[in-house]
């Protein structure tokens, strides 16, 4: 994210104002320009004109309107010079429409980065860059640092974002929120989007990748900024819990040694109370709006898993119910999965597996760790032992996680002992 650094009241303002507003300004910019990264250029040399002035002559009493008429000013003279005095004053004048009056009050710059979050989650865009163009676009994140957590090349990062900007601008992409009606799928795609920059910092338990645990707060910070403009959707406030639930257990997931933690071992007592109190604050309110959504879901069967730190044991029963209606809703293999586990903690492992074996032909599981992981867990509980060898080698070869690698491995020499 751009800062301006600086010590004292300054220094702090400016993050202040780079962590608040950078998105806020991108958003309104390009929103008027229909060209995202000449309003990430305009709005980053508006911040070094701002740590140039800034410690001279004193914080401005409006930040943003002093940065939105420094970046305006540098976004018309690239446009002059890039035109060679072909834009007419009235094709500038039109250009700069309405952002005098903005950058006089803060109520006058209206807050669209939603609206830029659903151009960047546009179906015109890939897939797999939405979440990244995002984080970038929202929230300042650099190329590198995003790269970074999503284990791709600078260099390869760098282009793919570039290349969903320039979409952006060619095809005409909307800068808005979609109409009701169209509402419900559009939302969806910025939740995955955002669930899967989260997924990605998640993946780092230990916390050790400044990156990647970057990445799952900015994420949360995403999912907030939806809820604020958003406030009565209620699976956007369902996938703000399932981040807050996930995000609360982080500390318990390592051992003081760094090794691996599974969910029913975790000392509860280290899992945050305030992002689980908030958590459930939110699905409280979502499921006052009467509509359920597979992200309420997700973060029910989370708020679910905090029964143990209340009573002491685990609520499976209730977990199965909650994965049955996430299951009749997504279909999905994975959900299935995580059923059957559950299944098994409350009916014994044979019938945890036999409703994994109804999804157990899916070609999209031959390469799923967590797959393998449950499904060996599940046989050596139920005597098969040599089966159950063969599922955790292709889950520890499958598996990055050094500290879990090493959880698996040993499940597999008790495997020895017991036969």
């Amino acid at each position: 994210m751009s800062t301006l650094g600086g010590d004292g009241l300054v220094g702090s303002t400016a993050d202040a104002v780079a962590r608040r507003s950078y998105g806020k300004l991108v958003a309104f910019l390009a929103a008027r320009t229909r060209d995202v990264a000449a309003a990430e250029d305009a709005l980053s040399e508006a911040f070094a004109a701002a740590l140039a002035d800034w410690p001279r002559n004193g914080c401005p009493a409006n930040p943003e309107g002093w940065l939105l008429t420094v970046a305006r000013r540098k976004f018309i003279d690239v446009a002059r010079g890039r035109k060679r005095g072909e834009i007419v004053a009235e094709e500038i004048r039109a250009m700069a429409e309405g952002f005098e009056a903005a950058a006089a009050n803060d109520a006058g710059i209206p807050d669209q980065r939603l609206a830029l979050m659903f151009a960047c989650a546009h179906p015109a865009i890939d897939e797999g860059i939405r979440a990244p163009l995002m984080l970038q676009t929202v929230m300042g994140l650099d190329a590198a640092m995003i790269a970074s957590a999503f284990l791709i090349s600078p260099a390869t990062m760098g282009q793919r974002l570039v290349r969903a900007k320039s979409k952006i601008r060619q095809a005409g992409i909307p800068f808005r929120i979609p109409e009701q009606e169209e509402l419900p799928e559009r939302l969806e795609t910025v939740l995955d989007a955002i669930y899967a920059a989260f997924a990605e910092g998640w993946s780092d338990a230990a916390g050790t990748d400044v990156a990647r645990r970057d990445l799952a707060e900015e994420a949360i910070f995403l999912g907030r900024v939806v809820v604020e403009l958003l406030p009565d959707e209620p699976e956007a406030m369902g996938l703000l819990a399932l981040m807050l639930h996930a995000e609360a257990r982080r500390r318990a997931r390592r051992d003081v040694l760094g090794e691996y933690v599974p969910l029913d071992e975790q000392d509860t007592g280290v899992w945050d109370a305030r992002m689980i109190e908030e958590a459930e604050g939110l699905l409280l309110r979502a499921s006052g709006l009467g509509s359920i959504g597979r992200y309420q879901l997700e973060g029910a069967i989370q708020s679910a898993h905090v029964c143990r730190r209340r009573t002491g044991r685990a609520n499976w029963v209730e977990v199965v119910q909650l994965y049955d209606a996430l299951l009749a809703i997504s279909g999905s293999p994975v959900v299935a999965i995580n059923r059957a586990l559950a299944i098994a903690e409350s009916e014994g492992a044979w019938a945890g597996l036999e409703a994994m074996e109804r999804v157990a032909g899916d070609g999209r599981l031959a390469e799923y760790q967590p797959y393998w992981a449950a499904r060996a867990e599940l046989l050596a509980r139920s005597g098969a032992l040599d089966e159950a060898q063969r599922a955790y080698e292709m889950a520890i070869g499958l598996e990055r996680d050094e500290a879990v690698r090493r959880w698996l491995q040993e499940r597999v020499a008790r495997l020895g002992n017991v036969s």
